[in-house]
């Protein structure tokens, strides 16, 4: 915001150590994808956390990002044809980012929060979604993405087994050691203590 002043004591060492997360060669292999993804004609921004901040700030590079990963009839964001200019304008076509960035699969937990794109507060937590959306888009491996794929991680998938009624019911048949044995069991020679005084 344009009222607020410098951080001092707590907040400047809080707000130093999240600056110290925010990784520049990882930025380098976002711009690359963003790029080849949503074609040259984004740009590309000028290096370092501003230059980043900067490129993504008014939400139309990450609209189109996010566009980009779905088929041509069914683009989550509508994307204005002139670059919003006011505040609440940008802040809102970051939001629209966020929701078809969810609902494409990234979860909760990798996402940020508008104010750290638009205010810088932590452009690590906005490297950390898009790496959450890039591995996501080379899981899927629906033809929608587009560069290196080992730029991203594949995400673990569901290995769904069948087993055959037999199978099923011979697994009845089989008791597990972590349910516990009775063999040995006894209860010879407990004692539960003396038995409560009441006295009166």
């Amino acid at each position: 915001m344009a009222n607020k002043g410098p951080a001092y004591g707590m907040s400047r060492d809080v707000q130093s150590k999240i600056e110290k997360k925010y990784d520049d060669e990882l930025e380098d292999r976002l711009v690359e994808w963003i790029v080849a993804q949503c074609g040259a004609a984004v740009g590309r921004p000028e290096r370092g956390r501003l230059g980043f901040q900067v490129w993504l700030k008014n939400g139309i590079v990450l609209s189109r990002l996010v566009n980009s990963l779905y088929p041509d009839g069914s683009k989550p964001v509508k994307i204005p044809d002139t670059p919003p200019t006011m505040v609440f304008k940008q802040m809102e076509q970051i939001a629209q980012f966020l929701k078809a960035a969810e609902d494409y699969g990234v979860i909760k937990t990798d996402m940020f929060q508008t104010v750290d794109l638009f205010e810088a507060k932590d452009m690590a937590a906005v490297q950390r979604t898009l790496m959450a959306l890039g591995s996501l888009a080379v899981t899927k491996n629906d033809g929608h993405y587009h560069g290196d794929p080992n730029w991203f991680m594949k995400k673990a998938q569901e290995h769904k087994r069948e087993f055959t009624e037999s199978q099923l019911k011979e697994g009845k048949n089989v008791i597990g050691l972590q349910m516990g044995t009775n063999k040995g069991a006894s209860q010879a020679g407990m004692s539960y203590g003396r038995p409560r005084q009441i006295i009166s």
